[in-house]
This record gives structure tokens, sequence and C-alpha cells, in this order.
């Protein structure tokens, strides 16, 4: 007698990634999970259903994930200029012009996404107040930087902050002052907070809200994307409700699994093992998060030396060492599991500092090393610059990195120019952090650049940006197999939160989230990888995408 089952897929080219080269015909669909993978024969007469798909030899993925964004802020950003497209800063004021045209007067302007390091009249160099007036005084102004780590207000957005000469603006930020100590407007790290927190918040309208939310799930999925690892940060005035996931997943529109990761204590609620293994449970708490510095982007990374470009500065530290390391130990005595951000090679240090710190003060507090090898890894968000001294130490330490290899398709441009050859050379370094044995996993840290897996794949496999260039990728020494780049947006981003043995790979008994792709990834030329598209996505067996 045969098993009944909700859907089975047939003639299918279904890449299983539970090791490599590992290919499947058929894939069989019971109560959310995959019930059975294998061949087409043993599937038709071992089970029956009302749905059986002839994927007719095409290509078949795990679900892909996002192991580091921002969901909520960038929903928000929907209702901001983006100005990603601009190829020059007077590109950039015309497009604050126009959407100020159709403002009403007063009302803010508020743009995101601008890299004056793509702009061909500025000698990447950040806008100021006065080139902001140029586009309206009517208004009050204020766009971030593609990093969201530096932000340029307009005079009319400093005076309605209130904002004078020798205003204090406490400390974890900087602000460009004039030769007559006036802000020039521009202002790094949380010096920026003073225009989030009297920006009107676009998710005060709940319609607004819906509407913005269903607009980035849908964007979502149609890369493919099942799982995505969301995080709150307060001091950039990016919030995430867990409440509005929570609904969502209840009235069955939640089509994402989402991980929502917060920069605040909180008591980890217990989930029973029932609730662990629900296929239809599509959200829970994750990971406590704590920023040590800040981006190479706005030169606010922390450096041991100074920048090549700047000499006066080394970037900054957003957090003290004796700080960062008892808020580090504080979250794990409650039982929570710290990911810090950090991106200059000093700013690794001290996170690396602190989680030495926290092994050893809970040992001497009672906790046993086999306890401590029982819990999550510590997260280190980005990891962009290292030493081979840095490397070793966390070879050494419970550790995993959240990367964002769709950084590298812009930073190749100038990151020799900003941190010089030596350093450059240890940035980006996938393929040294790998055969360190260390665990990666992917992100875009969306909105700083878009959550799609595919351009983050090519980017490890080629090296190269997105027009090709340059020939041979830069530091080939470097780049990953298309095999390992694929894992890291799969098989590795549950594995960040303890989540490998439930999704992340194509295998019986494990949740059903998958993509079936135009093509197959692992026999075409490494220049199409960021070409692929999904033509339908699932979770949980639940189609939530169908091109076309």
């Amino acid at each position: 007698m045969k098993t009944s089952a909700d859907k089975i897929f047939i003639n299918a080219r279904a890449y299983t990634l539970e090791s490599e080269g590992v290919c499947k015909e058929a894939i069989v669909v019971k109560d959310g999970k995959f019930a059975y993978v294998g061949s087409n024969e043993t599937a038709l007469a071992d089970y029956q259903a009302d749905q059986v798909i002839d994927l007719e030899g095409k290509t078949v993925l795990p679900g892909m994930g996002d192991s580091h964004l921002h969901f909520a802020a960038f929903c928000k950003l929907f209702s901001w200029v983006d100005l990603g497209g601009a190829g020059s800063k007077k590109e950039a004021i015309d497009m604050l012009a126009a959407k100020a045209a159709e403002t009403p007067e007063g009302e803010w302007i508020t743009g995101f996404n601008f890299d004056q390091s793509k702009w061909d009249d500025s000698g990447d160099r950040l806008p100021t107040r006065e080139d902001l007036d140029k586009a309206t005084v009517r208004h009050p102004v204020m766009i971030k930087r593609v990093c969201m780590h530096a932000a340029v207000a307009n005079t009319a957005a400093i005076q309605k902050a209130g904002i004078g000469k020798d205003y204090d603006f406490g400390e974890g930020g900087l602000v460009e002052l004039d030769k007559d100590g006036i802000p020039t407007g521009i202002f790094r790290e949380q010096a920026s907070r003073i225009f989030d927190e009297i920006i009107p918040d676009p998710f005060e309208n709940t319609e607004n809200k819906k509407k913005c939310m269903k607009k980035g799930f849908d964007l979502a999925v149609s890369y493919g994307l099942t799982m995505m690892h969301t995080y709150a940060s307060e001091i950039y005035q990016y919030f995430e409700n867990y409440d509005d996931y929570l609904e969502l997943n209840r009235k069955g529109q939640l089509p994402v699994r989402m991980t929502v990761c917060i920069d605040n204590f909180y008591n980890k609620p217990f989930v029973t093992k029932a609730e662990r293994e629900d296929p239809f449970r599509a959200v829970q708490y994750g990971t406590f998060k704590i920023f040590s510095d800040g981006s190479l982007g706005s030169r606010s990374a922390k450096l041991y030396e100074p920048y090549a470009d700047d000499p006066d500065t080394t970037g900054m530290l957003v957090i003290s060492q004796e700080d960062l390391n008892e808020r580090m130990l504080k979250a794990y005595e409650m039982g929570l599991q710290p990911a810090v951000h950090c991106i200059g090679d000093m700013g690794l240090d001290v996170v690396l500092t602190a989680i030495e710190y926290t092994l050893e003060k809970s040992r001497e507090r009672g906790m046993t090393e086999r306890e401590q090898r029982d819990r999550l890894p510590f997260r280190i968000i980005h990891a962009q610059m290292s030493t081979p001294q840095l490397i070793e130490r966390m070879k050494k330490l419970p550790v995993e990195l959240d990367i964002q290899p769709v950084f590298f398709l812009t930073d190749m441009h100038w990151i020799r120019e900003r941190v010089g050859d030596k350093r450059a050379d240890m940035s980006y370094v996938w393929k040294t952090y790998k055969d360190a044995g260390l665990m990666m996993s992917g992100g875009s840290d969306c909105p700083v650049e878009i959550f799609s897996p595919w351009n983050g794949i090519y980017s490890m496999v080629t090296r190269k940006d997105l027009d090709g260039n340059p020939e041979g990728g830069m530091q080939p020494e470097e780049k990953l197999s298309v095999y390992d780049a694929v894992c890291m947006y799969s098989k590795n981003v549950p594995y960040a939160n303890g989540e490998q043995d439930l999704m992340g790979t194509i295998e019986a008994g494990k949740f059903a989230d998958m993509v079936v792709i135009d093509r197959d990834i692992f026999n075409i030329p490494d220049d199409e990888l960021k070409d692929v598209q999904a033509l339908y996505t699932y979770m949980a067996g639940c189609q939530t995408y169908c091109r076309g």
C-alpha cells in the first residue's frame, strides 16, 4: 500500500548538498518535510499524492538563506529615495530635488544607498550640507551612505535637529566640523541617530507597514530565499518587531523563516522539541547583537594603523573593550548567543579578546568545557579584515563567521587605496578562512546590499565585479568553488543558529524548503552565476514564489 504524501516532484536535478556531487531525481513532500529523496521509480512506487510535478530536468537546491540583514529597515526604505543608481553627486542631488518638487514644503526628504566612490565628480568624498542645499532649502534632507554607517544632512535638517556650534553629540559617533566649528553635514556612526529619532517612522502607518513588508517578502522569495536572520540595531534605529512576524506566521502569510536577532538583553523563551521540529513554525528569536566598530566605506572601521587614504584616522570603536567584555559575558551567561559586528582588523581583535574573556570567566564561574562545546558558536559579523595572528586565534575559538561576499563587488575598486596593499591582501580572505577550518555563512547586510544569494555566490567564485572586472578576478587565490559558495547560502546558514539538523539540505526528515532554478548552477560558466534566477520557491512544501 502506498503512503499518502502532499507533493511528488519527479525528473528533477536535485542537488541535496549533503555532500558534493550528490544529485537525486525525485522528492516527496509530506506534512511540510521531505519524506523521501531518491529515484523516480521508488517515489512513484511507494508514495501517492494529488500533485505529481514533473520538473523536466530542472535544477533544485535547498532553500537559500541570508545570515545577516536588517529586513524591517530595508522595507521602510521603500518610502525613501534610492540613490544607488546615481553616477555622480550632481545626479544624486537632482534625484533629491525631483522628490522635493513633489513633496509639501517642510516635510522630510530621505535618501539611501548612495556610494560616493562610484561618483565621477566627487573624488570619493562624501557630500556636505551645502551640496544637499542645492537640492532644496525648503525641506530638511537626510541621506544615508550605502553602508548605513554615515549620513549627510542639509542645513534645514541640521537646524530642525537643533544642532549648532559646540553641540554635544555624545560618544560613539563622529561629526565633521568646518573651520568655524559648524557641522559640515557629515555624521558618522551613532552621531546620525539624532536624525533617526526625529524623522517620522513610515511604519507608524499600519497599512503602509503591511504594504512595505509584503513588497520586501515578495522580493526575497523571488531570489529563492526561505530563511533570513534579521537584526535589530537600536543605535542605528533599526528596529525589529517580533510580533509582526509572529502575526504573519499565525495567519499563514510568512513566506520566509525569520530568525529575529535583537540588541537588548532578553529572557530566552523555552521552545519544546515539538515546536522546534514544526516546519510551519517560521519565526523565532536569535542572537544578541553588539557592535565593535564601523565600516570601511565611511572610514569608521577600527584599524591597528591609520587609513592609507586618511592618515589622520584609524577609525573608531563604538564600545570600550571593558564594556564589550561585560556585555558579551552577561549575554552568554543568560543563555543568549552573542553576535558581534566587526570590520577592521583591530575591531576583530577586540571581539576575539571579548570571546576569550567570556569563555575564561564562565569557566571560572563553574561552566564546564563540555557545556561550552554544547553552546551555539559566537557569531562574528563581517570579519572583513584579518591578520594571520587573528586567524590563529579564531581557529582556537567556537566561532562562526557571517560574511557578506556582495560587499566585495564594489569594495574591490577602492580597498587598496583605502587601506594599502598589505591590509587589502588580508581582506575578504574567504579561501584562507575556509582552509583554516572556519565555518562561514553568507549574507547581504541588506539594505547595504540587496539580498541576492546569486550575486554573493558569483562574488565568491569569480572575485570580479558585476561587469566582469578584473579579468581573472582580484586576489584569485581566495576564490571558492561553486559548491562551497552555494553551501554558504544554504546549508551553512542554519548551522549559525544550531538548526542544521532541520534544514539547509534536501534530505528525508528535514523541512521541505527548496528552490527550483533556471539553470544547472554547477555546470555553467562562472560568469553566469550572477544571472541565475529562481523559478519556484517552496517553504515547508508550500509554493511561495512562481516566476512568470
